[in-house]
């Protein structure tokens, strides 16, 4: 099947984003991304996140409503990107497993953390310098009022 939408999950619990690091076993590189991948023959949109959610982080969420529906970036290889808002139901987060034979040959997931949302000043360099996870996480930040005001110093 081929695959030209990549399914995500904004995790959000108490004002904090879960991330997932992936480490590529070729150059030994670590980034952090939102959870996501391809859905399966069957499946409906809300389905596939919840799925792919649980694989990856282990947590059981429900999908609220779709947050971004935009194109990807050229160099990936999912053309366009679905990220859904979800919430956690149950279970614990942690480093969870790629499924496809293709991906866990290329990468391990191998920590989750969660970032605050009302202050990047937190968040690690890697996640600020991604040319990919960082500017995902500000359309993220905006569109659930997340906005850069919350660093205003006016008076």
């Amino acid at each position: 099947m081929s695959r030209t939408i990549r399914y995500q999950g904004a995790i959000i619990r108490n004002d904090h984003i879960l991330l997932i690091k992936h480490r590529e076993y070729a150059s030994g590189d670590d980034y952090w991304v939102i959870p996501g991948g391809g859905r399966e023959d069957g499946e409906t949109e809300e389905e596939c996140v919840e799925r792919e959610m649980m694989e990856e982080t282990h947590l059981n969420v429900t999908v609220k409503r779709l947050l971004l529906d935009e194109p990807g970036h050229p160099d990936e290889a999912y053309p366009r990107l679905k990220t859904y808002l979800c919430i956690p139901m149950a279970g614990e987060a942690y480093p969870g497993y790629e499924p496809e034979s293709e991906a866990a040959e290329q990468y391990a997931i191998t920590e989750v953390g969660w970032f605050d949302l009302r202050d990047e000043t937190t968040w690690e360099t890697k996640v600020i310098t991604d040319p990919f996870t960082y500017p995902l996480l500000q359309r993220i930040r905006t569109v659930l009022g997340y906005s850069k005001v919350i660093n205003y110093q006016g008076g």
